[in-house]
């Protein structure tokens, strides 16, 4: 089913400008476009999409992403070094979310704290 980039974008849950940036910066390829030059996107489109922005949305750089449209072009002859790429943002998220971790553990004791001053 094709999509309009207003359908798009409301679907992921992003701006038009967004998907515009992310074309404009190589991220996306081969995007359909009408006869009278307007793009339509796919399924396949959204889902792909929706990956780059889970993958920028958990800290991905935008260096790295572009490397991963790449990979993604090179189809199934890729698939291993999309593998590693992605394993090794899994444990960069490992990593943030540890120090996240304390931080909050941090947080939690100031927290108890204040309480206990302000009674």
């Amino acid at each position: 089913m094709p999509y309009t980039p207003g359908e798009t974008a409301e679907r992921l849950g992003v701006s038009i400008d967004t998907i515009r940036y992310y074309e404009k910066i190589g991220l996306l390829h081969g995007i359909q476009r009408t006869s009278s030059g307007r793009r339509v996107f796919s399924d396949d489109d959204l889902s792909r999409l929706g990956l780059l922005r889970c993958l920028r949305d958990s800290g991905m750089p935008i260096a790295r992403l572009r490397r991963f449209a790449e990979l993604l072009q090179e189809g199934d002859a890729a698939a291993d070094r999309r593998t590693a790429l992605l394993e090794e943002h899994d444990r960069e998220i490992d990593e943030k979310v540890e120090r996240l971790r304390l931080e909050q553990q941090r947080v939690r004791e100031k927290i108890a704290w204040y309480r206990s001053v302000a009674r």
